[in-house]
């Protein structure tokens, strides 16, 4: 089989990944256009010609030897740098290089998806007309040719170690990728699967959003993993309602498998569509703080409830990318999470705040000042995706710290960094979170 051929595109890609130019975080964006043969994975195999984009953001200096390569994910009919967005900050500062992947046939040619139709091809007919994808039963060999591709898209600079992400969706596919493909393909050294349900993508290629009276089996990841697979888990993810959730899947850590079950999360939140827009690591802290306020505004609807608005799952995935680059390039092994309690009935076992017990401890749930969750009521399912959030009554609070707020930031102050000796918080954003602590603990 021939090599997949290169063809740099000019001009600006279309990849949303926030307000800022990453020119100012030390970056420049390059588009590709990549074109080759793919195979199934069915039996009996079958190949198909394609030609996809692909955009690596390179530092200008100081490469750290890592690519992180991101699965897009096309949930809502756009490719959508999920984990790019969600965790940047730590992308950046540590110098990797990143890889977007317009893997599945919805980003390109637009399909099934929970939003409208953004596709490359209908954002942009002329610029991407050239792009064709002959469906994702082939989706999952186009990500494998892209990861063994890596060194020629970034000018000159040599990894060492190529990391795959993706999150939603994308780590649905994932899951499939890790349990069949990587064992064949062995091109990836780790893999960071980001808010995964309990099923995995089918290997046919067929919509996940295909209606179907039988519940999809939960699909825990194979026992004997070629290489470092970290997988995040929010409270949405774990109980489920938009898929079945990840407990019926949940399996022990192993040798390569670590989960990381983050109580107070949702699937998203207010980090998803207003933070991480403007977090390019210089946002003044007034805007930070407008940015994680309390909304029931959600995409132009007004929801009857607050959505979730807690800042843990943006910095513990953080950490979560950080301890799998380390794992992967040199073996230092990530901490190993408690799950989060449920019953018998798979239902969230709560404290007496309305907090999640057990799971990834943060000051967040620890030293609240919320009720945050990822649960939510009613039939939108994007609104169940983005749970719910809820301050505390002023009565709540004097009786927690009757203090005030230096009693609440000395005891969050504590509960933050035991989080970071135990590796589920980095060091690195300690100062930014005891800001945001200060800076959003509720008048009195």
């Amino acid at each position: 089989m021939t090599n997949p051929t290169i063809t740099p595109v000019p001009g600006t890609p279309n990849l949303l990944l926030g307000s800022y130019d990453i020119g100012t975080v030390g970056y420049r964006a390059e588009e590709f256009f990549v074109s080759g043969t793919a195979t199934s994975y069915l039996e009996p195999s079958t190949t198909a010609d394609y030609t996809t984009r692909v955009v690596a953001l390179v530092p200008e200096d100081g490469f750290s030897g890592t690519v992180v390569v991101e699965w897009l994910n096309v949930s809502g009919g756009i490719d959508a740098p999920a984990v790019w967005f969600m965790a940047h900050r730590e992308i950046v500062r540590a110098g990797h290089a990143y890889v977007a992947v317009s893997a599945q046939r919805v980003g390109i040619e637009g399909g099934a998806s929970m939003g409208m139709d953004m596709s490359l091809k209908t954002l942009d007919g002329e610029r991407y007309s050239a792009l064709t994808h002959p469906g994702d039963e082939f989706s999952y060999d186009v990500f494998s040719q892209a990861g063994r591709l890596v060194g020629d898209l970034l000018g000159g600079l040599s990894p060492h170690t190529v990391i795959a992400v993706g999150e939603s969706q994308s780590a649905l596919f994932l899951t499939t990728y890790v349990n069949v493909v990587d064992p064949v393909a062995e091109v990836y050294d780790g893999f960071l699967v980001h808010s995964r349900f309990g099923p995995a993508a089918p290997l046919d290629g067929s919509s996940i959003f295909a209606d179907s009276d039988a519940e999809p089996e939960p699909v825990p990841f194979v026992e004997d993993l070629r290489v470092p697979v970290l997988t995040v888990i929010t409270e949405t993810d774990l109980v489920g309602g938009v898929r079945a959730g990840y407990h019926a899947a949940r399996q022990p850590d192993s040798a390569c498998l670590r989960t990381w079950e983050i109580p107070g999360t949702a699937h998203a939140d207010n980090y998803t569509i207003a933070v991480g827009f403007i977090d390019s690591g210089s946002a003044p802290l007034a805007d930070l703080v407008a940015a994680y306020a309390p909304t029931r505004t959600l995409m132009g609807q007004e929801l009857p409830h607050v959505i979730n608005f807690a800042p843990q799952h943006h910095y513990v995935l953080q950490a979560a990318l950080a301890g799998l680059v380390g794992w992967a390039r040199d073996g230092s092994t990530p901490p190993i999470a408690q799950p989060i309690d449920l019953t018998d009935a798979a239902a969230l076992v709560l404290d007496e705040n309305g907090l999640a017990v057990g799971g990834v401890r943060t000051p967040w749930v620890d030293v609240p000042v919320a009720r945050t969750s990822g649960l939510a009521d009613g039939d939108s399912v994007m609104a169940l995706l983005f749970g719910t959030g809820e301050v505390f009554s002023a009565d709540l609070l004097e009786r927690l710290y009757p203090g005030g707020v230096q009693q609440y930031l000395g005891r969050f102050t504590d509960a933050l960094d035991s989080a970071i000796a135990a590796g589920f918080l980095l060091a690195a954003d300690r100062d930014e979170i005891l800001d945001l602590a200060s800076a959003t603990y509720p008048a009195r």
